[in-house]
């Protein structure tokens, strides 16, 4: 739905927009990017337990999940691979019960309201660290 729903919150830019901008940019140069969506809770885990030993980090958007999923934050620690929190909107500026993230603590960083540059901005991070 991204480009779609409520474009003045999150933008026109789909989520295959913003993986071709991304993969375009010389930060992502020697760095394999692999895009996984789902709005499914279990699908999500599963893509995470199954980047055990297999990926360097996980930049993850976890749309309304941020909000009340104790099973995806559980899973982002079980993993223990670096993981970044990204949000198009910025989720502190918006209704009172977005403003809470269940995955914040578990993740190294967290870039929130800087549209598609935060991508960029937690892809920096990963490099990083």
């Amino acid at each position: 739905m991204l480009g779609v729903r409520e474009p003045d919150v999150y933008g026109s830019e789909t989520l295959s927009d913003i993986e071709n901008w991304l993969n375009e940019q010389p930060e992502t140069d020697g760095h394999s990017i692999t895009w996984f969506q789902s709005n499914h809770e279990g699908e999500i885990i599963d893509q995470l337990h199954s980047a055990i030993k297999e990926v360097d980090g996980i930049l993850i958007n976890p749309g309304a999940f941020t909000h009340y999923s104790y099973a995806i934050r559980d899973a982002v620690t079980a993993i223990g691979v670096p993981t970044v929190e990204v949000h198009l909107s910025n989720i502190y500026q918006r209704e009172e019960f977005r403003k809470i993230s269940v995955l914040k603590d578990v993740c190294i960083g967290q870039f929130s309201g800087k549209g598609k540059n935060g991508y960029l901005e937690a892809l920096r991070l990963l490099i990083r660290k």
